[in-house]
C-alpha cells in the first residue's frame, strides 16, 4: 500500500507525528487507496513558513506571468481528466460523468482566472482637486489557508487556489480526510505546471488539529472554508483579524407551480435531489409543490426514482453512487427516522440499500410541513421532502422559511411567478426552469443568511475574496493640497 506525504516547499515530506490514516473506497470500504500523513501543528507551521518565503518573490511576478502557469495547469488537467475522474470515483464515490464534470470545473476556473491575470481591474475616478490623480489597485493578502470538503475534491480546491494565486498570494490547502488522494494528485499537477516551491502547499490530517492551526495562526492572512455551519461559526470566532470566506451549505428549494412543465420539473428534481447522492451544498432537498399538481407530480417522481440504479460510479449504467462514508449513511437513516416520527409520509426509500458499500436508497417524503426537521436541517443525502402550497406567495414564504440561503429554483411558465421568485427568494442563486445545481465559474457563487458571511467565490468576486483594495493618490500640482479644506474656484 502506498504512503503519501505532505507537499511542503515543493517536497513530499512525512508528518511530524509519524502517524498516518487511510482513505477508502465508499463503494467498497475494504479497498484502501493509500495511507496519508496525519498532520500536526508543526507541519502546518512549516507549510506557513514555506508559503511566507515564497510570497516574497511570487507577489512580484507580473500577474500575466502568473496566469501563464495557471493556464499550463489547466492544460495538464485536461490531459489527466479521465484518469483523475476515475480516481475520484474510487475515493469520493460520485458517478463517472459527474467526476468528469468535477475535473472540468477545475479546468474552467483555471482558464478563467488565468485570463484575470491580464485584468485584475481597479478603478480610476476624478479627484476633487486640480492636478491630482486617483485610482485603486488590487494587492495580495499573503498566506491563504484553504480548507475544502470531500464532495468536490478537485473543483472546490481549484475554486480557491487559482484566484488566490492569480492575485499574488501563496496557499496552504487542508483537504478533507475523506479525499486526501485527490488533493495530492492536484498538487502533482500544480508542481508539474511549474509553480515556484512553497507557492502551493498541502497538509493532510484532521480539521481539529491541522485545520485549527491554519485558522488560528496569525501568520495566515486569509481563510477560505467550505463545509458545515458549525465549523464556519468556529472559524468566525477564532480566526482573529484576517480575511475570511465561508460557504456553509444549504437547504435548497425547488418551487413547482401548477403552470409548470412537469416533465421538465421532474428532471430538475431528480437531478437536484439525487445527483451526487444528494451530497451537494446546492442539492434540492425541498420540493415546494402547488397543491393542484401535487398528486400527479408525486406519482411521476416516485416512478422515476424507482428506476434509479445504485452502484459503483465506474459503471456507466449507475445513476446514484454511494454516500461518502458510514457516518453519512447513519445520518441519512437518522433523519428518515425523524421524518417518520414527525408524521411525514414516506413514499419510497428511507433505508440503507441491501448491497456492499455505503449505499442509501433514494428517499421521498410527502405531506411534509415547513417546520419539520427534515424540511429545516441539512441531511446531505438522497432525501427529498415535498411540501404543498396554495399559491406563489405561500411558496416563496416557505422557500424563505429556513436558516440557509444558497440556491433556489422555480419551475413556471408564468413570467410574473418567475420574477416574483427572482425578486423575493432570499438566496444567493435563483434558477428559473432549471435545477438548483449547476453553477458556472464566471459567475459569483455563494449565499445569504446561514450559508455564509457575505463572500462569494468564482467570477470577479473570487478576485475580491483573495485580494485587498488599495487606493492611490498622485498629486502633481507642486504644492500641498488639502482635500475637503482647500476651496477649488471655478474660473
Amino acid at each position: 500500500m502506498k504512503t503519501f506525504g505532505h507537499f511542503i516547499a515543493g517536497k513530499w515530506v512525512k508528518s511530524d507525528s509519524r502517524k498516518t490514516f487511510e482513505s477508502t473506497n465508499p463503494a467498497d470500504p475494504k479497498e484502501v487507496l493509500g495511507k496519508f500523513q496525519l498532520g500536526t501543528e508543526k507541519d502546518v507551521q512549516k507549510a506557513i513558513t514555506a508559503a511566507e518565503n515564497a510570497f516574497i518573490k511570487w507577489r512580484e511576478v507580473p500577474a500575466p506571468k502568473r496566469g501563464e502557469l495557471i493556464l499550463k495547469a489547466a492544460q495538464l488537467l485536461k490531459r489527466e481528466k479521465e484518469r483523475l475522474a476515475k480516481l475520484m470515483v474510487k475515493e469520493m464515490g460520485k458517478v463517472l460523468k459527474e467526476a468528469r464534470g468535477d475535473v472540468q470545473e477545475a479546468i474552467d476556473i483555471a482558464e478563467y482566472m488565468a485570463g484575470e491575470g491580464r485584468r485584475l481591474f481597479g478603478h480610476t475616478t476624478p479627484s476633487e482637486l486640480r492636478d491630482k490623480f486617483a485610482m485603486t489597485i488590487r494587492i495580495p493578502l499573503g498566506v491563504c489557508g484553504l480548507i475544502t470538503p470531500w464532495n468536490f475534491p478537485i473543483a472546490i480546491p481549484a475554486w480557491k487556489i487559482f484566484p488566490a494565486l492569480i492575485c499574488g498570494n501563496t496557499v496552504i490547502l487542508k483537504p478533507s480526510s475523506d479525499t486526501p488522494l485527490m488533493a495530492l494528485e492536484f498538487m502533482k499537477i500544480l508542481d508539474k505546471a511549474g509553480f515556484p516551491k512553497g507557492t502551493v502547499n498541502c497538509v493532510t490530517g484532521s480539521g481539529s488539529v491541522a485545520g485549527k492551526e491554519l485558522i488560528e495562526n496569525k501568520r495566515v492572512k486569509a481563510i477560505s472554508f467550505t463545509g458545515s455551519k458549525e465549523t464556519g461559526e468556529f472559524i468566525a470566532g477564532n480566526a482573529g483579524i484576517k480575511k475570511i470566506g465561508l460557504e456553509l451549505g444549504g437547504k435548497n428549494p425547488i418551487i413547482v407551480m401548477d403552470d409548470a412543465d412537469l416533465n421538465l420539473a421532474l428532471e430538475g428534481v431528480i437531478w437536484g435531489a439525487f445527483g451526487t447522492t444528494g451530497q451537494r451544498c446546492t442539492a434540492a432537498s425541498r420540493v415546494i409543490i402547488h397543491e393542484k399538481v401535487k398528486k400527479q407530480f408525486e406519482e411521476m417522481l416516485v416512478s422515476k426514482a424507482k428506476k434509479l440504479r445504485l452502484g459503483s460510479g465506474l459503471k456507466e449504467s449507475t445513476d446514484v453512487g454511494p454516500l461518502i462514508n458510514e457516518a453519512a449513511v447513519k445520518k441519512s437513516e437518522y433523519y428518515c427516522g425523524i421524518g417518520v416520527k414527525e408524521k411525514a409520509k414516506l413514499l419510497i426509500g428511507g433505508k440503507r440499500a441491501r448491497m456492499n458499500g455505503c449505499f442509501f436508497e433514494p428517499t421521498i417524503f410527502t405531506d411534509v410541513k415547513p417546520g419539520m426537521r427534515i424540511a429545516q436541517e441539512e441531511i446531505f443525502g438522497p432525501v427529498v421532502s415535498l411540501i404543498s402550497v396554495k399559491n406563489i406567495n405561500e411558496a416563496i414564504k416557505v422557500a424563505n422559511n429556513i436558516e440557509y440561503g444558497l440556491s433556489s429554483s422555480i419551475y413556471t411558465n408564468n413570467v410574473r411567478n418567475a420574477f416574483l421568485a427572482m425578486q423575493k427568494i432570499n438566496a444567493g442563486i435563483t434558477y428559473v426552469n432549471s435545477s438548483t445545481i449547476g453553477s458556472e465559474v464566471h459567475l459569483p457563487f455563494g449565499g445569504t443568511k446561514g450559508t455564509g458571511n457575505g463572500t462569494r467565490e468564482a467570477g470577479i468576486e473570487g478576485i475580491n475574496e483573495f485580494s485587498e483594495t488599495k487606493t492611490l493618490y498622485i498629486d502633481y500640482s507642486g504644492k500641498l493640497q488639502k482635500a475637503q479644506i482647500d476651496e477649488v474656484k471655478v474660473d
